[in-house]
């Protein structure tokens, strides 16, 4: 069968149609995004501006009208925490639902946790052994670990890098002060979770998923998108501890130029690079593997998981 996925995520809403049925890998036959950067439309209060909520329900429109036109027989609609932390989420959720039909789930951080830990699970198979995953979004940081396709243990926290970048580092580029101070915020809300983690032992293979990931591996010097899903990418802490303090003391426009870091992202790619490192180094990680299966693949892994 066709599915799409409807992910309103903190930066886009993307759509992902896979061709798929139950025991097989989930085939990509179209991606269709549009990027909203909701984590940064929040007014004082926490909610999501009327300006947002209007785009956002056009571009609901736009993404199901795109399905349609590529066969899909069924949407798999859900949000992550750009619209489960705003203070006006249930109103969003009734107006998308008012306007465009769509009953978007709210997933929780540590359904995103899990989800996107089946993903990579199913990515690497049995022989990754224990598996530790992290996963930087725009609102929010997932971490999980396990041996099985279930984690024994996912968390999620409020590290993304479009909520850090609106929140925390105003400046283009940004003012060394709010680095540091950025800096030591995520290493403290990071290691209040280590030790739930510590106790399941050492991981035998460690992953990065998500843009994020993506981009610092590649500036970093990891392999082209062009050149494929099944060429290893790796990220290691040496190279990303160099490239933080260089970050720190560019504009957008020259991230931009970096290699594979898009326009829509390269403000939020500082904060990602802090979180990141905080990551590595309070978890003990010198190389992590980049995965290129996260959230959507998670969610249609476990749609198809239930199919008669």
């Amino acid at each position: 069968m066709r599915l799409g996925v409807l992910d309103v995520g903190s930066n886009t809403v993307h759509l992902l149609v896979v061709d798929a049925h139950p025991g097989a890998r989930p085939l990509p036959a179209y991606s269709h995004k549009a990027e909203l950067r909701l984590a940064e439309l929040l007014d004082g209060a926490g909610a999501i501006s009327d300006p947002g909520v209007e785009r956002l329900v056009a571009t609901i429109h736009e993404a199901l009208q795109v399905a349609e036109d590529k066969g899909v027989e069924s949407v798999l609609p859900f949000a992550t925490s750009a619209i489960r932390e705003a203070t006006n989420g249930e109103d969003v959720l009734r107006r998308v639902a008012l306007e465009t039909d769509v009953e978007l789930q709210v997933l929780s951080g540590e359904d995103e946790a899990r989800l996107t830990f089946l993903a990579a699970r199913r990515w690497l198979g049995w022989s990754a052994g224990r598996l530790l995953v992290l996963d930087i979004g725009g609102g929010s940081l997932e971490i999980a670990y396990g041996l099985d396709e279930d984690p024994d243990v996912a968390v999620s926290l409020p590290l993304g890098a479009g909520r850090l970048t609106a929140g925390d580092l105003p400046g283009d580029p940004p003012d060394s002060d709010d680095v540091r101070t950025l800096r030591r915020r995520v290493r403290a809300e990071i290691a209040k979770v280590v030790s739930e983690f510590s106790r399941y032992g050492t991981p035998d293979q460690v992953v990065g998923t998500s843009k994020t990931f993506k981009q610092l591996a590649r500036i970093a010097g990891a392999a082209r998108s062009a050149e494929g899903l099944y060429v290893q990418r790796e990220l290691t802490r040496k190279k990303l501890e160099e490239w933080v303090p260089r970050l720190a003391t560019m504009s957008a426009e020259e991230r931009v130029a970096l290699p594979g870091v898009s326009e829509g992202r390269s403000r939020q790619l500082l904060a990602g690079a802090l979180v990141a490192e905080a990551a590595m180094d309070l978890f003990g990680v010198e190389t992590l593997e980049i995965c290129p299966w996260a959230l959507r693949e998670g969610v249609i892994l476990r749609r198809l998981d239930h199919l008669p």
